[in-house]
């Protein structure tokens, strides 16, 4: 359930060619319950051209109030669509967005939302920490 809420992630990808540290940016990302992690990215984009050569990335999403928690996930890529779907597209702008922002930012962006591509990533491993029960030692 924390991973579906509406939170900005950070996605960490390795360049297999590479020996410094991953790159990580902030993202959108959708996610369901037993489903999937689906990113939307620009076709061209640094990030996009390190996930396809690793095929794999990981997400970690945070929640920023105390008790912190948060959950990291990683696997494989198990599909590259291009172009993003119009549905998909769509749910990700509504996700993060009210019904007229999104719209409008659908509107505004349309040519460069046809140079991107969605990422489907199958979890794999899953990390999360929950602080609220050390926190509670300390609260009286």
């Amino acid at each position: 359930m924390f991973l579906s809420a509406v939170r900005v992630g950070v996605l960490g990808v390795q360049d297999p060619r590479d020996k410094r540290a991953p790159l990580l940016i902030p993202v959108w990302y959708g996610y369901v319950p037993g489903g999937e992690v689906v990113v939307q990215t620009a076709r061209l984009s640094m990030k996009a051209g390190l996930v396809r050569a690793a095929d794999r990335f990981s997400l970690c999403v945070q929640d920023e109030s105390t008790p912190y928690r948060y959950v990291s996930v990683e696997g494989p890529v198990v599909a590259i669509e291009d172009p993003v779907p119009a549905n998909q597209r769509r749910a990700l702008a509504h996700r993060y967005l009210n019904d007229g922002t999104a719209e409008a930012y659908l509107e505004a962006n349309s040519r460069q939302l046809t140079e991107d591509i969605l990422l489907r990533m199958r979890p794999q491993r899953w990390r999360t920490a929950d602080f609220s029960a050390f926190a509670a030692e300390f609260s009286s």
